[in-house]
């Protein structure tokens, strides 16, 4: 063995050593620690504390036996070795910077230990101590086992003093009361107790009354202003009651003998109701943003808070919409966030990203957080505005010069073209697995699709729709071509693609509401001419976007000739530049609308200054005089005016305030004031609280005309001689 060897052996020996010396010095005192918690405690928080205690010393073991580390067995080498020359760090010296006097000192120091005996580098440590702690902490532990078993306190606190009532001999007396609130669950809140059975309690909070009379009472129970009673229940020499509160109480203690001035002592329970959750927008600053130039993400940013806690997970509700006028559709998702922060206050951040999303030119992305609180068992939820990102579309030219309102029209069926192209690649793809006639067949589908969408934009042109002319000398009274003569106008179709101006592609006898009389000028121009304008259609484009138009339909012409062949990777370039065509005329179409100023009937002038009042209200009617939309307040305000003797309708009062609890400030001052006049029926201050209560509820009187002042000397005499002058 080497001697770096024996020296390491040595260390670790010595490090076992510190360990077991500081495990028994502070692992002796776990077991009066257990002992006196678990005696104290319970055997379950005896366990929590011997647990942390025991990772407490293992913590301190492990500190203690770090510092045994190679500084200090060079420390100890050098104290406990003369044969070392104090140079036992030479050992642990890399060889290479050694010069020739250090390389053979350390051989000699090696030799040294190698051919001495064994060293134990432990300190030695003094046993009295250690015997005196183990004593002491058996001491503990002994006190703890052998202590007197008292008898447990009870769980519940004692019984408060009742305010003293006067009482006659025998009459049941309230001598000692408790009062415990026990909120929801969900709230987080402990349990207290009110000594004076009343105050604040969160809503949906079970109340258990603990009551002590002097002497017993045959029966006791709690009567609440609403007219529900709970009896009380009695246990040895208490009386308990349970109930759970949802809304803002009065209530009395009813014992059966009990003096009145116990029996009319109103208590008052207030319910803090459990708000709903509230959310703030945080990012953006905004409810509407465009979109900036590059941006691939949208940041969002909400902060949720609850007087009670939020949920940890909220609900944000994105829609995409797309489109615009009567084709807008949307598509709806929604994704759950988990929000950090406090139980009473979270947040939520998310990036949406816009290429995922599909999100393109002209589209309104929306979003919504929706957030719930913890109640139970029906949990409060809330919602955020929403928050709208879009894309503006390119704007396209805006006429001017002209007399009219500007509004951009977008037809529903310009996107159709592209269906056509997705469909021409499509068949181009399947080629190889259908065979010739089937091919064929497909892409004359296409283009007769083709030919549908050429026709619908024919019309913003003026142009008419295709068919067979028919002859004047026609005694047929159906109006369709022939079988034959539809197939011979498809073939030919193919061949005037280019040039749809020509004469046998109209359709020159497109059936009318009448059928036209021989011989007219206009019935033969409505029979076999033909117009390429119509007011309600031509004139909705400017000539700008006419052009753009027709360059479409020329492609059209083009794509439908190939397709209807069979060639639809010829008719795919002529397809393309229509879709771009008509993209232009998305961007560009306009609609003028002329300006129509309000249509006011016109005035009678027959009926000026000729005295006839048919029709006018006279102005010498009567005023009605106006009702109070709710007397029952004032005419109870009056009545608590008259002197005690005077009667006054409780109920008709207790029944208002049933219905009209939503005015009412605060309806339990009102319940308490009413109880108590009716107590004491001549109480002059209980009426005129009563009053005070009332008077805030009181109709305001509407306004009047004052008369007018009668003036001074001067302006009497003026106002004398007005008469004289009309004479």
């Amino acid at each position: 063995m080497t001697a770096i060897q024996r020296t390491q052996r040595w260390q670790a020996q010595a490090r076992r050593g510190r360990a077991i010396h500081l495990a028994l010095v502070w692992g002796v005192w776990l077991v009066p620690l257990f002992a006196l918690s678990a005696r104290w405690l319970g055997v379950g928080a005896a366990c929590l504390i011997a647990a942390c205690g025991l990772a407490a010393v293992a913590c301190r073991v492990w500190r203690g036996v770090a510092r045994l580390d190679r500084e200090w067995l060079v420390r100890r080498l050098n104290a406990l070795r003369p044969d070392m020359d104090d140079s036992a760090d030479l050992l642990f010296a890399a060889p290479g910077p050694l010069r020739g006097l250090q390389r053979l000192q350390r051989q000699r120091l090696e030799r040294r230990i190698e051919a001495g005996s064994d060293t134990d580098l432990l300190e030695p440590q003094p046993w009295r101590p250690k015997l005196i702690g183990a004593a002491f902490a058996l001491a503990l532990t002994a006190a703890a086992a052998l202590w007197p078993q008292t008898a447990r306190t009870s769980a519940e606190p004692a019984l408060s003093p009742a305010p003293p009532v006067a009482a006659a001999p025998g009459q049941p007396r309230l001598t000692a009361q408790a009062l415990r609130i026990q909120p929801p669950a969900y709230t987080g809140l402990p349990a207290r107790d009110e000594p004076s059975l009343e105050g604040r309690v969160p809503e949906a909070a079970t109340l258990r009354w603990r009551l002590r009379f002097d002497p017993q009472p045959a029966g006791a129970e709690l009567v609440f202003h609403d007219g529900e009673r709970v009896p009380l229940r009695r246990e040895g020499e208490e009386w308990n009651a349970q109930r759970a509160l949802s809304k803002s109480s009065l209530y009395r203690i009813v014992a059966a003998g009990a003096p009145l001035a116990q029996t009319r002592r109103l208590y008052r329970l207030d319910v803090v109701p459990d708000r709903a959750p509230q959310v703030r927008v945080l990012q953006p600053e905004r409810g509407l943003t465009l979109l900036a130039r590059g941006q691939k993400s949208w940041p969002l940013a909400f902060e949720a808070s609850d007087d009670y806690g939020v949920a940890a997970n909220a609900r944000l509700r994105i829609v995409l919409a797309q489109g615009s006028g009567e084709q807008i559709t949307f598509r709806e998702r929604s994704i759950e966030l988990r929000g950090s922060g406090s139980a009473t206050a979270k947040r939520f951040v998310h990036a949406l990203d816009l290429a995922a999303l599909g999100f393109a030119v002209g589209d309104d992305l929306i979003v919504q957080l929706s957030i719930a609180d913890n109640r139970a068992p029906q949990p409060q939820s809330a919602a955020s505005p929403n928050l709208i990102l879009r894309w503006p579309a390119d704007a396209g030219s805006e006429a001017t010069g002209i007399e009219g309102m500007v509004k951009t029209v977008l037809p529903a069926y310009f996107r159709s073209q592209r269906q056509i192209i997705i469909d021409a690649e499509a068949l181009i793809a399947q080629r190889r697995k259908l065979d010739g006639d089937t091919f064929v067949k497909k892409s004359d589908a296409i283009g007769v699709d083709q030919r549908l969408l050429r026709l619908r934009y024919g019309q913003f042109l003026g142009e008419e729709a295709e068919g067979e002319p028919k002859l004047p000398t026609s005694d047929s009274e159906d109006d369709r071509p022939h079988e034959g003569e539809a197939h011979k106008n498809e073939a030919h179709e193919g061949e005037t693609a280019a040039a749809p101006a020509d004469g046998r592609d109209h359709d020159h006898g497109a059936p009318a509401a009448a059928k036209p009389t021989f011989g007219e000028s206009g019935s033969v121009l409505q029979e076999f001419g033909h117009t390429h304008d119509h007011a309600e259609a031509a004139t909705l484009l400017d000539p700008k976007t006419r052009a753009l138009l027709k360059s479409a339909l020329d492609q059209m012409w083009q794509s439908e000739l190939h397709l209807r062949q069979g060639q639809p990777q010829q008719a795919l370039p002529f397809a393309y530049k229509a879709l771009g065509f008509i993209k232009q005329v998305q961007q560009a179409s306009r609609i003028y609308l002329a300006r129509v100023g309000p249509e006011l009937p016109p005035i009678d002038e027959s009926r000026r200054l000729g005295g006839d009042r048919e029709g006018i209200a006279r102005r010498e009617d009567a005023l009605a005089p106006a009702s109070a939309a709710d007397p029952l307040p004032a005419r109870l305000w009056r009545e608590l005016e008259a002197p005690p003797s005077q009667p006054v309708d409780y109920a008709a009062l207790e029944r208002w305030l049933g219905a009209n609890a939503q005015r009412v400030p605060d309806p339990l001052a009102f319940a308490a004031a009413l109880a108590a006049l009716r107590d004491r029926p001549d109480c002059g201050d209980c009426r005129a609280r009563l009053r005070g209560l009332l008077w805030p509820l009181l109709a305001p009187p509407a306004a009047a005309v004052r008369a007018r002042d009668a003036g001074d000397a001067r302006d009497r005499r003026y106002f004398d001689g007005l008469p004289r002058e009309a004479r």
